[in-house]
């Protein structure tokens, strides 16, 4: 079958608990491909800053006419269509070219009466979670609570922000979420990106005392020869990723012996089908892989991974959370584990309108 008509539409949620005056809410643009022979597949887009609208009018304006009348296989699009974006470079094409890899996955699994898991060959029953907020704004006690919420749900690893100006504040509010985790939980500490290669030294003779599991995106996303030597001093691993955007930086990044752990946003990478090429980077070289953020998505990609991993579990911050879902979600956090509830597809119904008359109008 081929594509017939692609559909968007923004949605916008505020965040029950604010990420910070430059985050008060994130942006989904549902996507919604359609066949010739009227079938759908449904995805997103996904951006919790800026970008939002771009994403959109990328979709609307040049994604969907490139792939008009294509093969609907998400493999054999993806690559074609990351050649016809490339001149508008990486980034925001990128998390537009996700919308439309999700919703093929999701209508390919679809067809064949299965959850994405399924169609990508489950190996994982359920997978762990850690419980993660964008917390350098909280107070110190408001912090607290935040980690006693965390423990009493039953998370087994927990990860906070780092990177106030005075390393004092830091070393003090490691001290104390360690201190209410206990020696058995893990705490990993998360800079997004606030410090030069000096600060980040300095932090880690002052923070590795408390055994974090990992250290965060200390430095620029882009600065490789930065991690290159930051991981040489460290007894902390590395974990990074997020604001990398392509397999061919998670190369770079990998070859230089620059990270232990990648962490790949299956938006920002462009959808499944590069997300599943980077877990096989990364395997190859022995470096472990730990999905960032959207745990509805993030989780569903995990239960498919040879080696098991952890989930991302923001507070407050999932998709049901935020009021963008037309029905349950496809994944359930019972303590400590995630597990898929089976639908076919991604399982996700997203907030959408128009639908009926587009299906309609490709029949």
């Amino acid at each position: 079958m081929s594509i017939a008509a692609v559909h968007t539409e923004l949605i916008t949620a505020r965040l029950l608990r604010s990420w910070g005056p430059e985050a008060p809410r994130n942006h989904l643009i549902a996507v919604t491909v359609v066949a010739d022979d009227g079938a759908t597949g449904t995805g997103f887009s996904w951006t919790p800053t800026i970008g939002a609208r771009a994403v959109q009018a990328l979709l609307d304006d040049d994604l969907a006419a490139f792939v008009r009348g294509r093969d609907e296989h998400p493999e054999v699009l993806w690559d074609d269509a990351w050649k016809f974006l490339h001149e508008g470079g990486t980034g925001l094409t990128g998390i537009a070219l996700a919308g439309i890899d999700l919703a093929l996955w999701d209508l390919r699994a679809r067809r064949a009466g299965l959850s994405v898991p399924a169609l990508l060959g489950r190996r994982q029953q359920d997978v762990a979670v850690y419980g993660s907020g964008v917390n350098l704004h909280y107070e110190l006690d408001e912090l607290r609570e935040q980690v006693r919420r965390w423990v009493a749900a039953g998370f087994g690893a927990v990860k906070i922000k780092v990177g106030r100006p005075d390393l004092r504040e830091d070393v003090e509010r490691v001290a104390a979420v360690r201190e209410l985790l206990g020696p058995d939980r893990g705490l990993m500490i998360d800079a997004n990106q606030r410090w030069d290669l000096p600060t980040a030294r300095r932090a880690l003779d002052a923070l590795e005392p408390f055994a974090p599991s990992w250290l965060e995106e200390p430095l620029r996303a882009d600065d490789l020869e930065g991690y290159r030597q930051l991981r040489r001093f460290s007894c902390v691993p590395i974990a990074l990723g997020e604001n990398l955007h392509n397999v061919y930086r998670f190369r770079d990044f990998i070859a230089a012996g620059a990270v232990d752990i990648v962490q790949p946003n299956i938006v920002r990478v462009g959808g499944i089908t590069p997300f599943r090429r980077i877990v096989e980077l990364a395997r190859t070289h022995n470096v472990g892989i730990a999905p960032h953020l959207l745990p509805e998505l993030s989780g569903q990609l995990a239960l498919t991974l040879a080696e098991p991993t952890m989930v991302e579990v923001v507070e407050d911050a999932g998709f049901a959370d935020l009021g963008v879902l037309a029905g349950p979600s496809p994944v359930r956090v019972t303590g400590s584990r995630l597990e898929l509830l089976d639908r076919p597809g991604l399982g996700l119904a997203l907030r959408q309108q128009a639908l009926p008359a587009l299906q309609e109008a490709a029949v």
